[in-house]
């Protein structure tokens, strides 16, 4: 059994579970807005994963708490944070101190980010005898694929494959010594020897010999009417809802994007026990047509391929709606409602769905912000539509002893990140001196692996071709800015004097300036402001790195100098 917690929610009593997020229980309470704008708007949980800062509630008296991060650990109180109230005098967890009185720690390779490719890279670097520090600013390692239940003393009544084999990864890494730290987040990364971060309100500083940036990927927003309407989450939020506590992001749900995580999640969600109102795929799959991509993907890997079979088999009742869109949301009488029309959408043979949650997913960004302040090369991919970490055959990246892998250097997978990780980790301990007498077998083992998938993942996003939405169903009233709720129309407006760049954007609106610092509007501007100018898609249009990455206490990096 697992134990009941107390909450107190703006003055209700609730219950939550040992262990699980404020956000579950919160939504699990049918309570989805969580705090309120400048302008006057509730906002509820978005991304799930601490990215879009947009749950943001006030517990026990501490102001600006992620509700997705919080765990419920003992009775707390909460309330909704509300713009424009003054705030609380908050003492920070230990007294403020110069950056230089931190002690450093001193591992011989540092990975940041728990994930399939963080583990696959702790596992073969410590098998061949470094010692290998891990840290995650999640409650529990896995990352977003493998996610793992968090709740104490919840089991998986009929765990799949993927927790599974989750489960095994992190227990292989425990087994083979690797040091595995969670809740800390990196917020400082000022060379590959220096990295600050924050594990529970306490300062930590590592200069590791050698670096795996390992931050995975969160998902793309695409700015439509009625996206920051509490209720409205990506699909992994969802997800994370569902896998790691247990809790449905509503009774009725409709999932719309593109890509197979949509269809994976709704079949999840459906077997929890959620009515799926439909499954809205912008790309127009055809399996008929798109048969040889179907065989590839099956020649490549087998096991991925028959998964989406399966959950397309769960979904046989579910209205599965392709080469379409969800072009507005609106408050209904009970819940949201939401607007599915064609492309373009343009109205024409439009359906509603009366929903309580609405989930988004239109691929991923990758969370590369570490690796962009430490300088390392970028280029940007039109094949992909983002920007990818430049990399040797190792993962090594253009800036000495920092390593790359996964999601977070360009988008491939789980499957890749897997044995990207074993390359990169084997080559980072023969860095330090750790040489096998040959070849480990399972780094050649790591590079067929890498090359099938890579041929899996080609002949999918051929499967699942799509236009690439940026503002597309914007109104000049939408939202662009979630942060700093500006407007399609204020950015077309600061547009309209001449070619200003997109720090003249920046500080002309404000767009980009607020907490979760340019990771949702960042990448849609730079590729309107591109598109807009005719000039080619490069750093100079993007908004540069800054520290801190991770939202974190002022307490806890600035000290009063006293006379």
């Amino acid at each position: 059994m697992n134990e009941t917690v107390r909450l107190t929610f703006e003055g209700k009593p609730l219950e939550g579970r040992h262990g699980e997020s404020l956000a579950a229980a919160l939504v699990s309470a049918g309570i989805v807005g969580f705090r309120e704008t400048r302008g006057g708007e509730t906002r509820g949980m978005f991304c799930g994963m601490g990215v879009c800062q947009d749950c943001l509630l006030e517990v026990d008296g501490k102001p600006n708490q992620r509700a997705c991060m919080t765990r419920l650990e003992g009775p707390i109180t909460a309330r909704r944070e509300i713009y424009g109230r003054s705030l609380p005098e908050v003492a920070s967890g230990e007294p403020p101190k110069l950056i230089d009185a931190v002690p450093e720690e001193r591992p011989e390779i540092l990975v940041v980010g728990a994930g399939p490719g963080g583990l696959s890279a702790a596992i073969a670097a410590q098998r061949l005898g470094a010692q290998v520090t891990v840290v995650d600013e999640r409650a529990a390692p896995g990352g977003q694929y493998f996610k793992q239940m968090i709740v104490d003393g919840e089991t998986v009544a009929r765990p799949d494959g993927q927790h599974l084999e989750g489960a095994r990864l992190v227990s292989a890494a425990r087994e083979a010594g690797v040091e595995i730290r969670c809740a800390v987040d990196i917020w400082g990364a000022f060379s590959a020897h220096e990295l600050v971060g924050a594990e529970r309100g306490v300062v930590r500083r590592f200069n590791p010999q050698r670096l795996i940036v390992a931050s995975g990927a969160y998902e793309r927003g695409v700015p439509l009417p009625g996206w920051t309407l509490p209720g409205v989450m990506t699909t992994g939020a969802a997800q994370t809802l569902w896998r790691s506590y247990r809790r449905l992001a509503g009774k009725r749900i409709l999932i719309a994007g593109n890509g197979p995580l949509n269809l994976q999640v709704a079949s999840e969600l459906n077997a929890g026990g959620a009515e799926i109102a439909a499954v809205v795929e912008i790309a127009p799959v055809s399996a008929k047509a798109l048969l040889p991509d179907l065989v590839r993907m099956f020649a490549a890997a087998p096991a991925l391929a028959f998964d989406g079979l399966k959950y397309r088999a769960r979904l046989a009742k579910v209205p599965l709606i392709y080469g379409s869109v969800v072009s507005r949301i609106e408050r209904g009488a009970r819940g949201l409602v939401a607007h599915v029309s064609p492309l373009p959408a343009s109205g024409a043979g439009e359906t509603s769905f009366a929903v309580d949650a609405v989930c988004l997913g239109y691929g991923f960004e990758p969370a590369n912000e570490i690796l962009r302040a430490l300088g390392c090369h970028h280029v940007f991919d039109p094949a992909r539509g983002q920007f990818t970490t430049v990399l040797d055959e190792n993962g090594r990246t253009s800036v000495l002893d920092v390593f790359a892998i996964g999601d977070c250097t360009g988008l491939g997978g789980a499957r890749m990140a897997l044995a990207q990780g074993a390359i990169a980790g084997s080559a980072a301990a023969a860095d330090l001196g750790h040489v096998p007498d040959a070849v480990p077998k399972h780094v050649e083992k790591a590079r067929r692996s890498l090359e099938r998938h890579r041929r899996f993942q080609a002949a999918l996003w051929r499967f699942y071709a799509a236009p690439r939405l940026s503002l597309e169903l914007a109104t000049p009233e939408t939202i662009v800015c979630r942060c700093e709720e500006i407007t399609l129309a204020q950015i077309e407006a600061a547009l309209a004097d001449g070619r200003p760049s997109i720090g003249d954007l920046k500080r002309a609106t404000r767009v980009g300036m607020g907490p979760c610092q340019g990771r949702y509007c960042g990448p849609i501007l730079s590729q309107f402001l591109a598109r807009r100018q005719g000039r080619a898609l490069d750093d100079d249009v993007r908004f540069a790195p800054r520290m801190p990455v991770k939202p974190v206490a002022i307490a806890d990096i600035a000290r009063r100098h006293m006379p």
